[in-house]
Formats: structure tokens, C-alpha cells, sequence
């Protein structure tokens, strides 16, 4: 596969990062603080999201390893997807009612969520379940690993640093509008850029009990998943906690939100392509293990900092170990469904995929739950323009003890993972010759 069209696939990332983390970081900022939700009933909406995608993941991804036609497994869904999900986008930050018919705002929040989530859902596992196809080893996976998340970082900026001065400037349906059509067409390019294997088509598809079981009897994948699972609970934490600490905390401006935000990712950008190199040359595990300690100490100094200057060192640091968390958990789930394939004798991308993508949700669903519970308990009102201390205290626990606890989970759950060293190469051999041998197949059907 050519250098441009593994850039191509991986502009796909912009569309994955720019929608969902803007939605990740603002979706409760914007219902909660600005639509004036209730935190009570916001967090019973994400309750019932989290229900639903309890479905949607594993459903789809089982969906796409069973389907065949003549553009592949994959591509029919990323290209038919990409403009209604743009559109439901721009439907999150479109409510026709606020916060005097509360149940109707609750009701549109709900079934707007419901509906990007199941768009996101069906077009951006496809497009993830084609990774591990497209880079079989582990330099091309470790390249291609890197240009998906330099352009995930650039979403990541877009989609995190620019909404405040978007809304600040035109209104919130102007950010759906705008990134909308950005996440469509990063996924136009994807789809151009993408290439399947015409022999993993013929492979014979297992049922939806058969694939479920191998899927949750494999040790690999459920410490990987339960690892990723904490880290990305704490990512979407910090991220949708930062608004709330600028605000309240340092006293800022959406300005410093964006400045605090943008300036992680920006150290991050370059960081991928180092985390890359490491996960080259001593194993993927090993520096995610690594970049999970350096994301942990850069968390502490949120407990007592008191100046935007000193948020800004320390979100900047953050993104140092933020790069290799990132980029590093997609290349040990491309491991996992090689040595699945080994076991079951067919490719199920879409089925890893889709499940890693439920407890993606769960974690988000998770931290939903956790931010609603210590705000009320902080007693947080949005309606102050100065909260009280309680509030103060749990906007920098959220920062500090709670990612904290999910980043010593995740260690533990990397340190049990088992498919590495001697083991890995083992299976690497293996499904090498497995793939030579689909390939002759292959080309005599």
C-alpha cells in the first residue's frame, strides 16, 4: 500500500476526533450550563446512552464482519454514513427548546445523542476495523498508527481548543454546522484512501454467539479492553472538566479554555511519532505502560495550582504522555485479532472493534455519571457566577484523585496483558503464513 493512501485512510481520524471529542468535551457544558438541563436529568440521559451502546458497538461490528459485496466489508458503510452522521451532528447543538419545557429539552438531548452516537458508531468502526488490515506488521502499523493520530490530533485541537470561540462568536449551530462538514469530508478522503483485502472476504463469518464468546474468552483482549477502558474514562474526564476548572477555578475566559486545551495537543502532535518509534523498537506494551505513568505525574499539579500560566505548563505536559496513550492501544487490538484469527481462522476486526467500542462509550457513559454525582454533591450551580468551595474542591478532584484511580487500574490491567515478548512473535509467524496461504486462495476462487 502506497505512503499517500495510508495518509488518506488516516484523514479519516480528523472526521473521529473532531466529532466525538467536541461532543465528549461540550455536550454537557452545553446542556447543562448554557440549555440549563438538570444535572439529574442529564445524567439519566447518558445512563440510557450508555444502555444503548451496550447494543450498537458489538451489534455493528459483528453486522460488519458478516457482510460481503463487491466493495468490500467496510467501505459501503463509511461512504453511505458519512453525511448523515455530519448532519446529526449539527442536530446535537440544534435544540428547538430550552430549559421552561424541561422534559421536551431532556427529550431532544436524548434522541439527539441516541441518533450521532449510532451514525458514529456504524461509519468510524468500519473505517477503525480496516487498520489492522491495512498495515499487517508492526512498522506499517506503527506508521500508519502515527498518521492516524497526528490527524487525530488536529482534530483533537479543532474539536476541543476552537468550539469556545466558535460559539463565543456565532452560536452553537454554527460549531455543528462547520464541524459537520469537516467530519464528512475527512471521511470522503478516508474512503479513497482505504483498500481491503479481497481474501479476508471469503473467509467463512462466525455467528453472533460463537463471536461473542471467543470475542470475551480471549485473556488478551479483556485486559487490553478493561485497560483502555481507564484510560479513556480519564481522558474524557479532563477533558470535560477543563471548561468547568477554567471558568470557576483560574477564573478564565472560553479563550484560556481553548489556550489550556489546545496547548496539550500541540506538544502531543510530535510525541506520536516518538511513542511510534519506541512501540517499534522495545513493544507496543511496554510504552503504553510507560506513557501511562508520564500522563499520571502530569496530573498532580491540578490540585493546587492557582494561575492560567501554571494550567497551561501543566496541560502541556500532559500531552507528553497523552501522544503515546493515543497512539499506542489500536496497534495491541491489531495484535489481539491476529492472534484471534489464529483461533477462529477468520478476520473479526469489526467484532474486537466494535466491543473495545462499547467500553469506549462505557467510559464515557462512566464519566457522565461520576462528574454529575461529585457536582452535586460539590453543590455546583450553574447559575453562580462564583461557586461555592465544596464545587471548587471537586473540580480539582476530578483533575487529580479520580484519573488517577482509573490510571492505576489501567497499569495493572497492561501489566497482566499477556500477548507480548516471545509470545507475539510467535504469533506474528503464525499468521503470516496463514495470510500467504488465504492470498494463493484467493486468487485461484
Amino acid at each position: 500500500m502506497k505512503r499517500v493512501q495510508k495518509i488518506a485512510y488516516s484523514a479519516g481520524s480528523l472526521a473521529a476526533a473532531l466529532s466525538y471529542q467536541a461532543f465528549g468535551t461540550y455536550v454537557m457544558f452545553f446542556y447543562v450550563d448554557v440549555m440549563r438541563l438538570s444535572t439529574t436529568l442529564f445524567g439519566l440521559g447518558f445512563f440510557l446512552y450508555g444502555i444503548w451502546n451496550a447494543v450498537n458497538d458489538p451489534l455493528f461490528g459483528q453486522i460488519s464482519d458478516r457482510t460481503r459485496t463487491r466493495w468490500g466489508r467496510r467501505t459501503p458503510y463509511i461512504a453511505l454514513g458519512a453525511v448523515p452522521l455530519a448532519v446529526s451532528f449539527f442536530l446535537v447543538w440544534s435544540p428547538p427548546v430550552g430549559p421552561e419545557r424541561m422534559m421536551l429539552l431532556f427529550a431532544y438531548c436524548l434522541g439527539s445523542i441516541f441518533l450521532f452516537d449510532t451514525l458514529f458508531t456504524l461509519v468510524i468502526l468500519n473505517w477503525t476495523a480496516l487498520f489492522p488490515e491495512i498495515a499487517p506488521t508492526l512498522p506499517e502499523r506503527a506508521e500508519v498508527a502515527a498518521w492516524r493520530e497526528a490527524f487525530s490530533i488536529v482534530g483533537l485541537i479543532l474539536g476541543i481548543a476552537l468550539p469556545p470561540i466558535i460559539y463565543g462568536a456565532w452560536g452553537w449551530r454554527a460549531l455543528g454546522a462547520l464541524f459537520g462538514i469537516l467530519t464528512a469530508l475527512s471521511l470522503a478522503v478516508a474512503v479513497w484512501g482505504g483498500r481491503e483485502r479481497r481474501e479476508f472476504s471469503l473467509d467463512q463469518p462466525l455467528g453472533l454467539r460463537e463471536a461473542l464468546g471467543h470475542t470475551f474468552r480471549n485473556r488478551s483482549f479483556l485486559t487490553l479492553v478493561l485497560a483502555n477502558t481507564f484510560i479513556q474514562f480519564t481522558f474524557v474526564i479532563l477533558t470535560a472538566t477543563v471548561p468547568f476548572y477554567v471558568k470557576y477555578v483560574l477564573g478564565g475566559t472560553e479563550l484560556h479554555t481553548t489556550v489550556m486545551l489546545g496547548v496539550t495537543f500541540v506538544v502531543a502532535l510530535p510525541m506520536v511519532y516518538g511513542w511510534a518509534a519506541v512501540a517499534v523498537r522495545r513493544g507496543a506494551r511496554w510504552a503504553l505502560m510507560v506513557s501511562t505513568v508520564l500522563f499520571s505525574l502530569a496530573l498532580f499539579p491540578f490540585g493546587f495550582i492557582r494561575t492560567f500560566l501554571a494550567g497551561v505548563v501543566t496541560t502541556g505536559l500532559i500531552g507528553i504522555g497523552l501522544a503515546g496513550l493515543i497512539v499506542l492501544v489500536n496497534i495491541l487490538l491489531a495484535d489481539v485479532c491476529d492472534e484471534d484469527e489464529l483461533r477462529t481462522g477468520t478476520r473479526r476486526e469489526g467484532m474486537y472493534f466494535g466491543v473495545n467500542g462499547f467500553f469506549i462509550r462505557l467510559a464515557i457513559s462512566l464519566q457522565a455519571l461520576v462528574m454529575t454525582g461529585l457536582l452535586t454533591l460539590g453543590r455546583y450551580d450553574a447559575g453562580l457566577a462564583v461557586q461555592p468551595g465544596s464545587a471548587i474542591a471537586v473540580f480539582r478532584l476530578l483533575l487529580t484523585a479520580v484519573p488517577l484511580a482509573a490510571l492505576g487500574i489501567a497499569y495493572a490491567c497492561l501489566w497482566l496483558y499477556p500477548l507480548h515478548g516471545e509470545r507475539l512473535a510467535q504469533v506474528k509467524r503464525e499468521v503470516e503464513e496463514l495470510h500467504a496461504g488465504k492470498a494463493i486462495r484467493a486468487r485461484s476462487a
